[in-house]
């Protein structure tokens, strides 16, 4: 391979249905971690009309700039009718895409043609033309580990008569009690092996995916729950008190429309506390309920989703059945079950090394937050979620706990909370949830209160209603020690999120000011930018306690710091109230931390920009490789991180709140999901640190 070459993984099965996109998934996630510019190439695409679901999946998850049709080599009716003008032709493209990469993920074909036993040679023939060595994955559901091993002894017969070079082997939807047996009858192939558990929630379907297969339409219930998988299905063709009694989590009950002793009961135990949490109904044979029942069903407002089809029992269960769930770039919990799995069950390393990937002098986006959920998991804190009745907040402790990033407290009514988690499809089992009006720990959160707040005339009585407030209940955990940091604001104001820290976790000794970073994740590099979210017209003092601040934040989250306090001039050459204020605090920053590196006043172009830096300020080891930016004042911050934000297409982590004792945490109101994941790894970095 040439040296300018990028590192090639081949991905590829003998056969469908291995779970080769929970692989293919889990490597680009590896190397997104660890590489700047990382692709996907599918040599053979599927040959209907309708998109590879499985490409675009990856391609939403890649790190290069390429599109699907660039992504694409050719289709199955390409090989068919000429399979040597086919191979030319991949190769032709493959190259195209590798010009613009670091590394390229190729994922084989899927048997989604007439299937042969040549069909893996030939993808061993890609391999070998492409250069690229070749992960080899096998599907152990309904295989003994002799089966299995026979299995991995023909193809690595058919990849050799290819010249291809197998890397490694991954035995995957494993019976979970025998994947140490599986390991070690692979163990004589001479390349790393790893066996993966049958996980059922990664081929079962959603209930938007079963609508489709029945030709269905919503009858009723919260459009948003069409996306939870339907992990079993029962017909129900028995008296309501048995089915009742059959009903597990997950499951879809098949009834004709007019069962109403089944409808109203399933309806009703989907809602009952001390029953499952169903994914849906299908109510079949084109038959609606009675009016009377249908108003009383309405007047119930289900959440749960009700479809309708014309299909009868048999036919409606045969298409539920045979439906098998596709892990797409709409399947967030598929996602992240699959990156669990990649993460619990192979080593990375040793696979990055078998195919040669060399470690990259930048830092993308997606190896940053990758960065930050290894380093939170590496040493996993308590970290309290005071907004538990939240969609948002649910899902993301899902992801946390899946990952096994921070350990969770959620704060709200625990039959509540924890009965939305199962509608929207999501596993909070490890989470401990509080409900601050009646826990345990009111009275002496109350008692604790009432002496910090003593001076300001606090009694008993008042403090057992402030603390029952979220954050305020939040907060005194982490006073305590109870829990480790606090991640809130994602439905409150920051000041509700950040008030009770003032008043009762307090600044670091020899920091006065509580302030702000955000982690400014741009195409090749992370830098922090203070303060845009706390103080609005800092003092020379607060303006030298936000640098330092800002400095200490950026090397806990390996930025090395060299801070820029920034003005609208450059070193003696301006003067006035507003750039005496910077002069002034980059003094004190010098005379306080006398080791870090520190210039001031400068404006951004001399900060960031080593040819301005060079004309502007030649002797400075700050201008021109700046990595904190310490804004004069909130305007000028919060609109520059929101230009860079959107016209730079940057990132923006944070507010990363600073000069706490211990770490809380605000979020925007407008928050993703992966905004409150990358905000609790945050705060459990700063835990660690504290």
């Amino acid at each position: 391979m040439a040296d300018n070459a990028p590192s090639t993984v081949y991905i590829a099965s003998p056969e469908g249905d291995t779970g080769k996109s929970t692989v293919a998934l889990g490597v680009l996630q590896m190397l997104c971690a660890t590489t700047a510019r990382v692709g996907v190439f599918r040599p053979i695409a599927r040959s209907t009309a309708e998109p590879d679901y499985i490409l675009e999946l990856l391609l939403e998850h890649s790190t290069a700039d390429i599109d699907y049709q660039q992504a694409v080599g050719v289709t199955y009716e390409d090989v068919h009718a000429d399979p040597d003008a086919a191979i030319s032709e991949i190769v032709l493209r493959f190259h195209e895409v590798a010009k613009v990469c670091d590394a390229v993920v190729v994922i084989g074909s899927d048997y989604t043609d007439v299937a042969s036993p040549s069909e893996l040679r030939f993808n061993g023939r890609i391999a070998a033309n492409l250069g690229a060595p070749m992960l080899l994955v096998l599907r152990g559901a309904g295989r003994t580990p002799e089966e299995v091993k026979h299995l991995a002894e023909l193809c690595a017969s058919e990849l050799a008569h290819e010249h291809a070079q197998l890397a490694a082997i991954i035995a995957n939807r494993c019976d979970p009690d025998r994947l140490n047996e599986i390991r070690a009858v692979l163990a004589g192939f001479g390349v790393p092996v790893w066996s993966l558990p049958e996980v059922p929630l990664l081929i079962a379907p959603t209930m938007a995916e079963l609508c489709t297969a029945i030709g269905g339409e919503m009858y009723s219930g919260d459009p948003e729950l069409l996306q939870r998988e339907a992990l079993r299905v029962m017909v129900g063709g028995m008296t309501a008190e048995h089915i009742l009694e059959r009903l597990v989590d997950g499951v879809v009950v098949i009834a004709p429309g007019d069962r109403s002793d089944v409808l109203l009961s399933v309806v009703n135990a989907h809602e009952a506390e001390g029953f499952p949490s169903l994914s849906g109904i299908i109510m079949n044979g084109g038959m609606l309920p009675h009016p009377a029942v249908a108003r009383l069903m309405s007047g119930l407002r289900p959440k749960l989703p009700i479809l309708t089809t014309a299909l009868g029992t048999y036919d409606t269960a045969s298409a539920v059945h045979n439906t098998r769930g596709r892990m797409a770039a709409g399947s967030p919990r598929k996602v992240d079950t699959a990156l669990a799995l990649m993460e619990q069950y192979v080593d990375a390393p040793e696979l990055l090394r078998r195919i040669e990937v060399p470690l990259s002098g930048v830092v993308t986006p997606q190896m940053f937050e990758y960065q930050l959920i290894e380093w939170a998991r590496a040493d996993r804190r308590r970290i309290v979620l005071p907004e538990g009745g939240d969609d948002r907040i649910l899902r993301a402790a899902g992801r946390v706990l899946q990952r096994k990033i921070a350990d969770l407290v959620i704060l709200g009514d625990e039959s509540a909370v924890r009965a939305r988690a199962a509608e929207l499809g999501v596993d909070i089992g490890a989470a401990e949830v509080l409900d601050p009006r009646t826990s345990r720990y009111l009275e002496q959160f109350a008692e604790e209160y009432t002496r910090l707040r003593a001076h300001k005339g606090m009694t008993l009585e008042r403090a057992r209603e402030t603390v029952t407030d979220i954050s305020y209940f939040g907060t005194m955990m982490v006073h305590l020690g109870i829990a480790d940091g606090m991640v809130s604001g994602a439905a409150h104001t920051t000041a509700h999120t950040i008030r009770p820290s003032f008043e009762i976790i307090k600044t670091v000794p020899g920091v006065s000011t509580v302030s702000s970073v955000f982690l400014m994740c741009l195409a090749d590099r992370v830098l922090a930018y203070g303060d845009c979210a706390v103080v609005p017209d800092p003092t020379s003092e607060q303006l030298a306690d936000i640098a330092i601040s800002s400095a200490g934040t950026a090397a806990r989250f390996g930025i090395e710091p060299r801070v820029a306090m920034l003005s609208y001039s450059t070193g003696e050459s301006g003067s006035g109230a507003d750039v005496d204020k910077v002069r002034v605090a980059t003094k004190l920053v010098r005379e306080r931390a006398s080791r870090l590196p520190v210039e001031g006043p400068i404006q951004y172009d001399a900060a960031i920009d080593a040819t301005v830096a060079n004309t502007k300020l030649p002797d400075s080891q700050v201008a021109g490789r700046a990595t904190v930016f310490v804004f004069p004042d909130l305007n000028t911050g919060n609109n520059t991180y929101k230009a860079v934000q959107r016209s730079a297409g940057a990132i923006a982590i944070g507010p990363v709140l600073q000069g706490l004792r211990k770490p809380v945490n605000d979020l925007s109101r407008g928050a993703l999901v992966a905004d409150i994941v990358n905000t609790v790894a945050i705060t459990a970095i700063q835990a660690q640190n504290g």
